[in-house]
């Protein structure tokens, strides 16, 4: 399984391969008005549920997010049936802004984006490149437009997803070339909507207050899907899939102690999600190895290396954070 929201700046994600490219799908010839397409066939061929099932494995939750991938990716496919009968119907927009927390998911749900859009036959390459505000505006004169301009050529045919977008606009400083960047995506967004797809991410009410500041950008997104903070039991979910794609297994007591430290955790700041749950998990990892070369154990099961202790988990700071809080509180004078 691969964390959501893991996904480092100005990352490529390469194109698959052996996937046959729009305009060479067998079966998109017309067809007669008396003539019946074979629903079942068309999705078979275009092989959606087999990614919406992968987005299923790969995350937990985000039931509504799920929902309206389904329901773009529905939508995609009968108009595509529908060109075929010569139907006219324009074509759909496809930009979209992610809106959430970190490690809610969001690259990952854009991953899988790219891979149906590139499917249905709407993008020619099965490619999402991430980038962040550093990859796009320059920090003198002369220095934006190149920065963008190289990422635009590196995205065309695919998605190009910006990560906290709202930082390409900087309203207190007038000398800001963020607002170049975001000219010229603007210009790509309308002139190139048929060959690229633009997703915005970030935290909601900053995603909002960008638009109020952008209205141009506001009106070019066509698909607003909100990401919801995972609840604790979600999390514990989590912790076990990425345990068990990586070979672990938590014994009894450090699945208390891990339900323990996800409570404690998530009343922390800076707390992100999944990602804070994958990071713990690393530390549990270093612990675990520490533990077992440091017994003297001449020899080592297949289980004791699989196996996770209450131990590995209890030594995070988070714990002694929350019992040094824990006895300044209790020795506060009371009211």
């Amino acid at each position: 399984m691969a964390p959501p929201g893991t996904r480092p700046a100005a990352a490529t994600v390469p194109e698959t391969a052996g996937q046959q490219p729009p305009g060479e799908r067998p079966g998109d010839e017309p067809l007669a008005d008396d003539a019946l397409v074979d629903l079942a066939a068309e999705l078979a061929a275009s092989d959606i549920d087999e990614v919406l099932l992968r987005l299923d494995r790969e995350l937990v939750g985000l039931v509504p997010v799920k929902t309206r991938i389904r329901e773009i990716s529905s939508l995609l496919l009968i108009d595509r049936l529908r060109g075929r009968y010569q139907l006219g119907s324009a074509r759909p927009s496809l930009h979209m802004c992610f809106t959430g927390s970190p490690g809610t998911g969001k690259t990952t749900v854009a991953l899988r984006m790219a891979e149906l859009l590139h499917r249905l036959g709407y993008l020619r390459r099965n490619t999402l490149v991430s980038v962040t505000r550093d990859d796009l505006v320059g920090q003198y004169i002369g220095h934006t437009a190149p920065k963008t301009r190289e990422v635009l050529k590196r995205a065309m045919g695919g998605v190009l997803f910006i990560d906290e977008a709202y930082y390409l606009y900087r309203q207190e400083n007038e000398r800001d070339y963020g607002q170049e960047t975001i000219e010229m995506l603007l210009q790509v967004m309308e002139n190139d909507r048929d060959d690229l797809v633009v997703i915005l991410a970030g935290y909601k009410d900053r995603m909002d207050t960008f638009f109020q500041s952008n209205p141009g950008m506001s009106s070019r997104i066509a698909h607003h899907l909100d990401f919801p903070d995972y609840t604790a039991d979600e999390l514990m979910a989590i912790a076990r899939l990425m345990l068990a794609d990586q070979g672990y297994v938590l014994s009894p007591g450090a699945e208390e102690a891990l339900a323990a430290y996800v409570r404690l955790r998530m009343a922390q700041p800076r707390f992100a999600n999944a990602r804070s749950v994958r990071n713990a998990l690393e530390r549990a990892r270093l612990r675990q190895a520490n533990r077992l070369v440091s017994s003297g154990a001449r020899q080592l099961s297949k289980g004791e290396l699989m196996g996770i202790e209450a131990d590995d988990i209890l030594r995070s700071r988070v714990f002694a954070e929350a019992e040094a809080e824990a006895e300044v509180a209790s020795a506060a004078p009371a009211d």
